[in-house]
């Protein structure tokens, strides 16, 4: 960790990459990274790194931006749960795949080393027949059923780093499942909800199951990927699988707010946000859905993750979801998103 070119990295100021940057700076890394004017760049604030703007549908800007350094982590993704337009669609597989193709190539031609890309667990394949079985990184994406826009730009962006690395550059996919943590600036949908439920503004919810992933455990992937991960493969980073109804016992242990009375069955709820989301998508595209179509179908499939190629192959220890949702909690409560008289304060110290 002594070296004096820095380490590179996109999508910084978003979830994953907030805490990822605070990982390598507790670590004693030099840190550069990737911003666009236009976005919220909170989450760096007050950091000690350097800044760079542009991006990554820019293959100059990104040549430009990555020259001198050495280790690339490619955080850095267009997140949607939704069908979307033609344009929405568009701007999903520019940032996505387009995006990575140039970081790539960028990263190549500047000789600047390893890059670990952030996958997404939604672009596993899972078995066909018993869905709820523990995925692992051989199973192959299914493009012959309904998948979201995001998904399928993820399962391509996989495509273009193996086609990378086939031609010989050093690139790790570090799969990501839901994640859970602090340094959530934006929020992620998983924030949101959980500032809305304590806020008592979350009128129902909808039970299904998926794997979650601590902000620590999925940061110490992409780390022991730079460090252990060999080139060519992809790793499977989750803490516990948790149903929602689990998910929503800790948001009441941590808020002390109860949980909605209304549980939606989802086979009910997924024709209603079929209809929902046809028309905000195509009337009131800027209003904010919480449950999507897409996000009901992978809740319903119940998937769950095998990591057991990551603790082989790197020594990747999982910790506790439940640490990660009282650190979530503390975070959103400091910054005063949540506000309802009765929300407990944070707990101090470790659970």
């Amino acid at each position: 960790m002594g070296r004096t070119a820095p380490v590179f990295v996109t999508g910084a100021a978003g979830h994953v990459g907030a805490n990822l940057v605070r990982r390598l700076i507790r670590d004693g890394v030099k840190v550069r990274v990737l911003l666009r004017h236009q976005d919220n760049n909170e989450g760096l604030d007050g950091l000690d790194v350097e800044r760079v703007f542009g991006d990554i549908r820019d293959l100059d800007a990104t040549r430009k931006a990555v020259e001198g350094c050495q280790g690339v982590y490619h955080v850095a993704a267009k997140i949607s749960t939704i069908e979307g337009n033609h344009a929405h669609r568009r701007e999903i597989f520019d940032c996505n795949v387009v995006g990575t193709r140039n970081m790539l190539k960028a990263v190549r031609e500047a000789d600047a080393g390893r890059m670990v890309v952030t996958g997404s667990f939604s672009a596993v394949g899972y078995d066909l027949d018993n869905p709820s079985a523990p995925a692992n990184e051989f199973m192959q994406f299914y493009p012959m059923e309904r998948t979201m826009p995001y998904e399928r730009s993820k399962s391509l962006v996989e495509h273009e780093c193996w086609r990378a690395a086939a031609a010989g550059q050093d690139v790790v996919v570090a799969t990501c499942c839901a994640v859970v943590g602090s340094a959530d600036f934006f929020p992620s949908r998983l924030g949101s909800a959980l500032c809305a439920f304590s806020n008592r503004k979350l009128r129902a919810y909808v039970d299904g199951g998926f794997e979650f992933v601590a902000a620590r455990d999925i940061v110490e992937g992409h780390v022991l990927c730079m460090e252990r991960g060999r080139s060519g493969e992809k790793y499977i980073f989750s803490s516990e699988y948790k149903t929602i109804s689990e998910i929503l016992d800790l948001f009441e242990e941590v808020s002390g707010a109860p949980r909605p009375n209304r549980r939606i069955p989802v086979n009910l709820m997924l024709p209603f946000a079929e209809v929902a989301s046809f028309y905000l998508s195509r009337c009131h595209p800027d209003f904010p859905q919480r449950f999507t179509p897409g996000a009901i179908r992978l809740l319903r499939k119940c998937l769950h993750a095998d990591t057991g190629k990551a603790q082989r192959e790197l020594g990747y220890r999982p910790t506790s979801i439940r640490e990660a949702v009282h650190e979530a909690y503390a975070f959103h409560h400091q910054r005063n998103a949540i506000t309802h008289p009765l929300a407990k304060a944070p707990r101090q110290g470790p659970a």
